[in-house]
């Protein structure tokens, strides 16, 4: 261990400053995570409590130390189960940015097979957003380059129907039994349609309606791309990554997804739900 400073009876050491580091980016991320919701505020009553028995612990409060420490002991159990949601939701950042996300992974691997890009005809589904778009009938589609998302497609109806215009406009036909939910798309067929997308939990504008809300919570917990065609105003809107880029042409929409599909970074091109709310209070 190679010293790097002394500060009384403190020695610091370069694994100090990398544990301290790596501990301050974790508290972050955590804090990322929570803010905006109510279970920041008990994640930071939890830190105070544990503050204050590492503090009783120096001070040698052998009683009030036995009592901390049991609650400690328990408040790990119970922070679980209080912070199951955004355990779960912080597991689903972790797997979604992880190499081994790819399901053909092990395949790759073992036979050390080049990946190939999945790219299909993506013409029916601009074609078919034109006519929802024109009569403003609404419509979800979640668009997966790397996974079947059988998880989500287990939710509604599976299909595995190769895209067209009419299939895709007979779903979100208001009469079909089917329209109310998202299809899931993956290379070049609707793996399944009615499926149940997970909900942002962040605060957004009162433009967005519950498709937009959804389309954002599912770019939160996977890398899709989802395309919404708003019941209102039939204007077409794409999510990516917890971002969103809304009233965008048919042409704008076809590089997107030609981008998105042959693995161009398009994440930066999008933007946060913050800036929604900067644009409205400058135009009110």
């Amino acid at each position: 261990m190679s010293l790097l400073f002394k500060i009384g009876f403190l020695e610091i050491s370069i694994v100090n400053i990398i544990d301290i580091t790596l501990v301050s980016m974790l508290l972050y991320q955590v804090y990322k995570l929570l803010r905006g919701s109510v279970a920041i505020k008990i994640f930071l009553g939890f830190l105070s409590i544990y503050l204050i028995y590492l503090m009783v612990s120096a001070a040698r409060m052998e009683l009030l130390s036995i009592i901390l420490g049991q609650f400690m002991g328990v408040g790990v159990i119970a922070a679980i189960i209080i912070f199951a949601p955004e355990i779960r939701k912080f597991l689903l950042i972790i797997g979604k940015s992880s190499f081994l996300s790819n399901e053909n992974i092990l395949q790759e691997l073992l036979f050390w097979r080049k990946r190939e890009t999945q790219v299909f005809n993506i013409n029916p589904i601009i074609d078919a957003s034109k006519s929802l778009s024109g009569t403003n009938m609404g419509a979800l589609m979640v668009i997966s380059r790397n996974s079947e998302l059988k998880f989500y497609a287990e939710s509604g109806d599976l299909m595995d129907a190769i895209v067209s215009k009419r299939l895709l406009i007979s779903i979100f036909n208001k009469y079909s039994p089917l329209h109310d939910g998202a299809v899931i798309i993956y290379n070049g067929k609707v793996k399944a349609a009615r499926c149940i997308l997970p909900v942002t939990e962040r605060d957004v504008p009162a433009q967005f309606g519950l498709r937009h809300r959804a389309a954002i919570g599912m770019s939160e917990a996977t890398d899709t791309l989802v395309l919404i065609v708003s019941e209102e105003t039939g204007q077409i809107s794409l999510a990516k990554n917890g971002k969103i880029l809304h009233n965008l042409s048919f042409q704008e929409v076809r590089e997107f997804i030609n981008d998105y599909l042959t693995g161009v970074d398009i994440d930066d091109k999008f933007e946060p739900i913050t800036a929604y709310q900067r644009d409205r209070l400058k135009t009110s």
